[in-house]
């Protein structure tokens, strides 16, 4: 049997775009809990445990507003992240704390973990892409 042009243009569009297809997907993240419209949310998207809050893959800085925000990072390709947030309520681009360290804006990260005295571990933030296609964070202030 003879296949038609179309079958063999369909079946060739197929296979070339599985050829090309990476696995990156949009990852959707949700930040809960801010409790009020100053400053930036300054959220953070980490690909390793060596570079975990110290140098991000992909950033988003949206104004702050009350109650929730939603932030969409592109085309993630598949592997372990973690996401970290704070709340800049002054914009001077950088967590202010106390005298002994304690946040004094809000800060968050995925799978709302915590650490002891600092941030939790790369593993307890961790998420896994294609997996996770969505996460929600809750702001802790102190």
């Amino acid at each position: 049997m003879k296949r038609s042009m179309i079958q063999r243009l369909f079946l060739f569009g197929f296979f070339l775009s599985m050829f090309f297809y990476s696995g990156a997907q949009d990852m959707e993240v949700t930040i809960t809990n801010i409790r009020n419209d100053k400053g930036v949310l300054m959220i953070g998207l980490f690909n390793s445990k060596e570079t975990f809050t110290k140098k991000i893959f992909k950033g988003e800085n949206p104004k702050a507003s009350r109650g929730d925000v939603k932030v969409v990072f592109k085309n993630i390709p598949p592997g372990d992240y973690a996401v970290s947030v704070f709340h800049d309520e002054n914009s001077n681009g950088k967590i202010d704390t106390n005298f002994i360290g304690i946040p004094k804006e809000g800060f968050g990260f995925s799978n709302d973990a915590m650490g002891a005295f600092g941030p939790p571990s790369f593993e307890k933030a961790g998420v896994v892409v294609p997996t996770t296609k969505s996460v929600v964070m809750k702001l802790k202030y102190f």
